[in-house]
């Protein structure tokens, strides 16, 4: 089940990325596929067709956040309570017989429960996936609250039934990939406790001993590349929500519904997407506080760069078409770049 699961993910984002980073090549022979794309891809102010044909209200981005909220909540509360029950960090009393054990490569003086068994690289690797989906949580929660009260979609506003689908399998797998290194074990455990708890009912269950402080400790001895991570993460996550902010007030400044005006403020200044570039900064937050190690992560990251890049794109030459004041310093999504 895992090499099919990380086979099926890796697979899945090189499908999607590949097309975008052909599109982006500058070239005539390739503005069929560009145009293909960015048929799916127009959503919004990009999207201006009378037809509703295969496109769906643009006010359905709310789907996308409320199935990653509890996708993510899901995934999130089995490793952490996975993680809890059989991968700890924590020691055990001190043994002065367990010495030569350890190190000679036998059982770890770290135990607890049933983990004698897991390695310490294990250990550590699911409580990073742990770390990983709690910020992730943290995002998803935030959009899907943004979504609701920051944003107020236009009646007429449209997008294409291909991006609404997109949009779902990226918040179904982006999470997963998250933590689908140890998807067999962790779908073991759920499945034994379940049956467990069928078999035995609510009164034969064993009491479930929580600690707080055992809880979260864990978190506390992850390296130096998690805090890292989060901090790079929580920067991009404060500019986005700022950004978004900026976006949501613009519909009180227009007096007719499709009306439009340039925003200005916060990354506004240097480029026309600087929400998608925080997108972009948050994704590489997670992929620093992943170790940089999981080629899956890295494929998730590639597939949100590319994919940004070319919706940042398009919205750039967009407000270059509709404003002829429009800020010329302006780039597409990366200062001074591009």
């Amino acid at each position: 089940m895992e090499v099919g699961l990380v086979v099926l993910l890796r697979t899945a984002w090189i499908a999607g990325t590949l097309p975008i980073l052909i599109a982006l090549v500058p070239s005539a022979r390739l503005s069929w596929l560009r145009d293909l794309l960015l048929g799916f891809a127009k959503r919004g102010k990009l999207l201006q067709s009378s037809s509703k044909k295969f496109t769906v209200p643009q006010c359905f981005f709310c789907h996308f956040y409320v199935l990653a909220v509890v996708w993510t909540t899901f995934l999130l509360v089995t490793t952490w309570t996975y993680a809890y029950r059989t991968a700890p960090l924590v020691s055990e009393p001190f043994i002065y017989s367990s010495i030569p054990s350890y190190l000679t490569g036998g059982s770890p003086i770290f135990s607890w429960h049933n983990s004698r068994s897991t390695p310490m690289k294990q250990r550590y690797m699911v409580w990073r996936s742990v770390f990983l989906l709690l910020l992730m949580e943290v995002q998803v929660s935030r959009r899907l609250i943004e979504t609701i009260y920051v944003f107020s979609y236009s009646p007429t506003a449209r997008m294409h039934i291909f991006g609404y689908l997109t949009g779902l399998y990226f918040y179904t797998a982006a999470p997963l990939s998250l933590c689908c290194n140890f998807a067999p074990e962790l779908y073991d455990f759920v499945t034994n406790r379940v049956a467990e708890f069928i078999v035995k009912g609510k009164s034969q269950m064993p009491a479930i001993e929580f600690d707080w402080w055992e809880f979260m400790n864990p978190l506390m001895k992850l390296g130096w590349r998690q805090w890292i991570g989060a901090t790079i993460f929580f920067w991009g996550w404060i500019h986005q929500r700022r950004c978004h902010a900026i976006l949501g007030s613009l519909r009180d400044q227009t007096e007719q519904v499709d009306e439009y005006v340039i925003p200005h403020g916060d990354w506004f200044e240097s480029v026309s997407s600087p929400h998608y570039l925080a997108e972009i900064i948050i994704y590489a937050g997670l992929l620093v506080a992943s170790g940089g190690a999981d080629l899956t992560v890295w494929l998730l990251f590639g597939f949100v760069v590319a994919n940004l890049a070319f919706a940042a794109a398009e919205t750039h030459r967009w407000y270059l078409r509709k404003f002829d004041n429009y800020p010329s310093n302006r780039l597409a999504i990366i200062p001074y770049l591009y």
